[in-house]
């Protein structure tokens, strides 16, 4: 048995686009698939992964998996449709596939829904016994307990700032309106046993882990053991929190004594009127500059996301942000436009209000305007945004945030000239260019 498992790419992320390998880490699901497929089976796995290199058209496997988000649907199901005319079995998984399943179903032969670690073997056995289902949705009592490690060296390495990529918590406790990831897989939250996390980073032999985790302090017993467990380790790692990390003592000096030196913090908006319309009260917009501060003392950077196009918002938010970012020293500032995914609530009351205007899930890749803003138009939004990255990347701006540089330079230094070089090209990502698949044949 040969198995293909892609992971096509937006226009702007893939290896041809603007996403740098400074800005790109390995991602695990395609590898964590790899690792789950039963012995006994004796398949040959292979990986493409279009973020970092291209998905070839002569695929020699009679299974192609695809994963799939919203803003690589229409991408996903091009590959699809081209596959199975080539006369593969086609399955698909992830975000999208979770949330709009009967869409999914019409361009792959296997849809899977929620997470698929329990249901992706018992496919394959079913497959090997030539009776197989549509539709495999996540079973009831599933968990991420006593997981297979990864098969990292199925990634081309060479590709990725690291492929140290490991996973302690899946699932967040907050209600975010705009967040597909509830949408997709509901609200529980799965954690690994500290042991086996702890087992797996050891097994890398390097001293530099990145959890890719959607917040890993939302269980914060769960995280306070896992960071005084990674102490004796002395790894330099990186995660992804809320900005609640900064009231709690405690929990921000385990982090620094456990090798945390960079944290990914969702700030989403300057004005806390934007942060109640989105739900994100853990947000207080008053104390992002002193929270920086605290950050930076203990030793840690930020990257800190923004998300434009609340309503509370007008087109004076692009300086305003840049001028607080350039206040509060934020390391790595990274912007987007505030997306409503399908199935979220967000999504449910732009539907209502009649001002969804773009229906091509390719644009839905939170760099474009899929939607009419309340406080400005379309195009005033798309243009602030990318005045907004083009500010905070000229060269003084980087300068400003990133002095006296005693921070990890080896690492804030590469990513800022990453994210310029993505600044300088966002414009050129039109929806001629985000929608055309044209490189992959129509059979």
């Amino acid at each position: 048995m040969k198995i293909a498992l892609l992971a096509p790419a937006g226009a702007m992320h893939r290896f041809s686009g603007s996403f740098g390998k400074s800005l790109h880490y390995a991602p695990l699901t395609l590898t964590t698939l790899a690792a789950l497929v039963p012995e006994e089976l004796e398949a040959e796995v292979v990986i493409y992964d279009e973020t970092a290199g291209k998905i070839p058209l002569d695929i020699d496997a009679e299974l192609i998996g695809i994963t799939c988000i919203t803003g690589t649907a229409p991408r996903c199901y091009a590959y699809a449709d081209y596959f199975r005319k080539k006369g593969k079995t086609v399955f698909m998984g992830g975000v999208h596939p979770s949330m709009l399943p009967d869409e999914a179903a019409q361009h792959a032969d296997v849809v899977f829904t929620g997470f698929s670690e329990q249901t992706f073997p018992q496919f394959l056995r079913d497959y090997k016994a030539g009776h197989y289902q549509k539709f495999y949705h996540q079973n009831c009592d599933f968990t991420i307990e006593n997981r297979p490690i990864p098969r990292r060296e199925l990634l081309n390495k060479k590709r990725y700032i690291t492929i140290n990529t490991v996973e302690a918590i899946r699932g967040c406790c907050h209600t975010c309106t705009f967040c597909a990831y509830p949408a997709a897989f509901g609200r529980h939250v799965y954690k690994r046993p500290v042991k086996e996390v702890v087992a797996e980073i050891e097994g890398l032999h390097s001293r530099h882990v990145l959890f890719p985790d959607v917040n890993l302090i939302t269980d914060r017993k769960y995280a306070l053991e896992l960071f005084r467990a990674m102490i004796p380790l002395k790894v330099i790692w990186m995660g992804l929190v809320t900005s609640s990390v900064g009231i709690d003592e405690e929990l921000i000096s385990v982090l620094s004594k456990s090798g945390c030196r960079g944290l990914l913090i969702g700030f989403e908006s300057i004005t806390q009127e934007s942060q109640k319309y989105i739900h994100k009260g853990v947000n207080k917009v008053d104390s992002y500059v002193e929270l920086m501060k605290k950050l930076h003392a203990y030793g840690i950077l930020v990257q800190g996301c923004f998300a434009f196009g609340g309503d509370e918002e007008d087109t004076s938010v692009f300086d305003r942000t840049v001028e607080m970012v350039i206040k509060a020293k934020i390391d790595l500032p990274r912007y987007s436009i505030l997306t409503p995914f399908p199935r979220t609530a967000y999504y449910d009351q732009l539907e209502k209000e009649g001002r969804i205007t773009e229906r091509n899930w390719a644009m839905y890749d939170v760099q474009h305007c899929v939607y009419q803003p309340k406080l400005m138009t379309k195009e005033e939004l798309e243009e602030g945004t990318d005045r907004a990255w083009r500010m905070t990347y000229s060269t003084g701006n980087m300068l400003k945030r990133l002095a006296p540089f005693t921070l990890s330079p080896w690492i804030a230094l590469p990513v800022n000239l990453g994210y310029k070089g993505y600044a300088d090209k966002w414009h050129k990502f039109t929806r001629e260019v985000m929608c055309d698949n044209s490189d992959i044949p129509v059979l």
